[in-house]
């Protein structure tokens, strides 16, 4: 069995793959300060719960946007599950695809991971919009290219600095208002509404110059656990496992 792990800013999942299916996944806070120890117990038990041992886990893929995390995560690979882990980007592991982009090296690698997913399961160009702790924007081509993209603060990011330099505004927990009006009659409901509406007209802004700018027929898909938030219609496609995809496409074709 496969264990990808996809190492965010925020969150780290652990997804355990048996060929093409997801098993089970499971997610912890992000801290560059954990040991390998540390996950290795936390791991045992939820491997546990899916009957599933140790030496049953034979290959090890990890893609990560927090350089820090890498040591104890690839440790963990190797003293716990006896096996030399793939990084995605690097080695074996190497980008398949063409980046059409000046600075080819500093892809962050879910990114990456999305677009390779993404261009596996549609067809021509394609969008990922993956709302994480940065709202990201990915651009392919359709031969599967890397054509760049946008990098915006995260909802939740723009939410926690409004409300953190701010001295009367409450915290808020991010969902959809309950009806369409833009005009707030409290400051709760106005707080919702500049976050929500306001990213909803972000993202179909950029949408619209993107599809322009490409000029073709495009695919928008939506990944990350907040694309769910958002009006229906606005994706053509909403992929809540589309890193965790990638990442084991990668492994497949780096060690077929």
């Amino acid at each position: 069995m496969l264990l990808a792990i996809d190492a965010g800013n925020t969150n780290i999942v652990f997804a355990l793959c048996d060929g093409d299916e997801i098993k089970a996944r499971w997610r912890i806070a992000t801290d560059p300060r954990r040991t390998a120890d540390e996950y290795a117990v936390w791991l045992k038990q939820l491997l546990s719960l899916e009957k599933v041992k140790f030496k049953q886990v034979d290959a090890v893929i990890i893609g990560t946007v927090v350089p820090r995390a890498l040591h104890n995560l690839s440790l963990l690979a190797r003293r716990y599950f006896k096996v030399e882990p793939l990084v995605a980007g690097h080695g074996a592991a190497a980008w398949p695809m063409t980046l059409d982009v000046p600075e080819p090296d500093t892809l962050g690698a879910d990114r990456g991971l999305n677009i390779i997913a993404a261009h596996a399961e549609h067809e021509g160009d394609i969008v990922v919009i993956d709302f994480g702790t940065a709202t990201t924007f990915d651009v392919a081509d359709y031969t599967g290219a890397y054509k760049g993209g946008v990098i915006a603060p995260g909802i939740n990011l723009s939410l926690d600095a409004l409300t953190g330099k701010t001295a009367q505004l409450p915290k808020i927990a991010i969902e959809k208002p309950d009806d369409d009006s833009v005009i707030g009659t409290t400051t709760h409901s106005q707080m919702l509404i500049g976050v929500y509406w306001g990213y909803v007209a972000m993202i179909e802004g950029l949408l619209d110059r993107t599809k322009k700018e490409i000029g073709r027929p495009v695919t928008v898909i939506g990944t990350g656990g907040l694309s769910a938030l958002f009006p229906e219609g606005m994706f053509d496609a909403i992929d809540f496992d589309l890193t965790i995809k990638g990442l084991m496409m990668l492994h497949k074709q780096a060690t077929s």
